[in-house]
């Protein structure tokens, strides 16, 4: 233990094999041993005593839309990470869109990391793109180290991300599971979409018709089917509609190898709370009832859905227009994630050991993170402190994202994250950062 720099301590460590008071020894930006609490402190090194705040690992985020560069009036990896390090994620896996370029080609990867390095406050990684006419590029991708590929089934809202039709989605699958990659999938049926009805105007309600459970179920039915076939490996976003749970269970006892996150707004938000004109609340999927929100955490519980991510996506504020058909639709999350999933999880009945499986440990497993998401030996050095019983009232101007649009505005929250540390290194405490930190991370064989 004589190279220890760092101890921090706790009566409350979050460390997979349960929480309890712990010292966390640190050298050279990794975790060496997690002792008693007593333990005596290395010569030399610095003890951070936390008392009764809860010491846990930084949070892994694997759904963000940084838009940076080419859209950085909507978001930008200076502000996206400072948000997300307020919010006590350490890493985040930077969606192929909305930036421009999208990281469809090494070149594009090449020019997005080019961008992120000297603005990351906080670890960032990459997901490549799969589109219809890029199925020769998914190899050299994933060779130079994004962490999967994402695709849609329906339009992305952006005209550089087209979505791939059934047969292109059997092309690219077959490409991405011929060397073991991951195919990431907003799975929403265009078929499905067109039926319903298209209304427009302030109404939730009519926005909410227009984007119906069915065409989620479709979307995932035919991606379960697919990834049967070729025996790949496919990853279900944002999912929304609890109506496809019983088809994604029986999946999984089959043996697909199939993964499904979803999301803090899916979780803490119901449609009948949801304004007329309020497009802060758009997203697609969109946010239902408060009755298929009871179904997704169900889910969570008894590990149908495996993780939550926020699909961070944010715009201007002047693309949020009153009109939920031609608002831009996304939640943006990063800083208020965990308080609001632990807000809503401890109403339920949950722990923050179920928090951090979540949010840390299983998003850190989906992306091959093997050093992060959790507190144990040879982990980074990767931490939240959180004062779980604090509350706060969310105020729009103290959040770190670009604009500062929210869905969340006014809500009192359960849950203060005090500092953020990386890599052994504090990054943020009580709204002080540091200068960026952060490293870009590649996929390991």
């Amino acid at each position: 233990m004589s190279d220890v720099e760092l101890v921090l301590r706790s009566t409350r460590v979050i460390t997979p094999e349960g929480t309890r008071a712990a010292s966390v020894a640190v050298a050279a930006g990794k975790i060496t041993a997690v002792r008693a609490h007593d333990a005596e402190v290395p010569p030399g090194a610095r003890l951070e005593d936390f008392g009764d705040d809860v010491l846990l690992p930084g949070l892994v985020d694997t759904h963000v839309h940084v838009n940076d560069p080419g859209r950085t009036e909507w978001e930008g990896f200076w502000t996206a990470t400072r948000a997300a390090a307020a919010g006590g994620i350490t890493t985040l896996v930077d969606m192929p869109l909305n930036s421009l370029p999208p990281t469809t080609t090494v070149g594009n990867l090449r020019t997005k990391q080019d961008v992120a390095r000297p603005k990351a406050h906080i670890d960032v990684g990459f997901w490549g793109g799969a589109l219809p006419d890029n199925v020769k590029d998914l190899r050299p991708l994933h060779d130079a180290g994004v962490f999967g590929f994402k695709a849609f089934l329906s339009p992305s809202g952006v005209d550089e991300f087209p979505e791939l039709d059934q047969e292109q989605l059997a092309q690219s699958l077959a490409e991405i599971a011929g060397f073991g990659g991951l195919l990431i999938v907003h799975a929403e049926d265009p078929h499905h979409l067109a039926a319903a009805p298209q209304k427009g105007g302030r109404k939730y309600a009519d926005f909410l018709a227009s984007r119906p459970r069915d065409a989620e179920d479709t979307a995932i039915g035919n991606l379960i089917a697919q990834a049967k076939r070729l025996d790949a490996r496919v990853h279900v976003l944002h999912l929304s509609s609890g109506d496809a749970l019983p088809l994604i269970a029986a999946a999984k006892a089959e043996g697909v190898r199939i993964t499904v996150e979803t999301c803090p707004h899916y979780l803490t938000l119901t449609a009948e709370e949801v304004p007329d004109g309020a497009s802060e609340f758009k997203c697609c999927p969109p946010i239902r009832e408060a009755a298929n929100q009871d179904l997704l955490w169900q889910a969570l519980a008894d590990g149908t859905i495996d993780c939550v991510v926020t699909d961070h996506s944010p715009s201007t504020a002047d693309l949020k227009t009153d009109d939920f058909a031609t608002a831009w639709g996304g939640i943006s999350g990063l800083q208020l994630s965990l308080p609001a999933v632990w807000t809503a999880a401890r109403t339920r009945g949950h722990g923050l050991e179920d928090v951090v499986r979540w949010m840390s440990t299983r998003t850190a497993r989906l992306a091959g993170l093997s050093q992060k998401g959790a507190i144990e030996a040879g982990r980074d050095a990767d931490f939240a402190v959180l004062a779980p019983d604090e509350t706060f009232t969310v105020d729009p101007a103290r959040l770190q994202h670009r604009n500062r649009v929210t869905a969340y505005a006014g809500r009192t929250l359960s849950g203060v994250v005090k500092s953020t540390w990386l890599r052994g290194e504090h990054i943020v405490a009580d709204g002080r950062f540091t200068e960026p930190a952060g490293q870009l991370l590649v996929r390991h064989p």
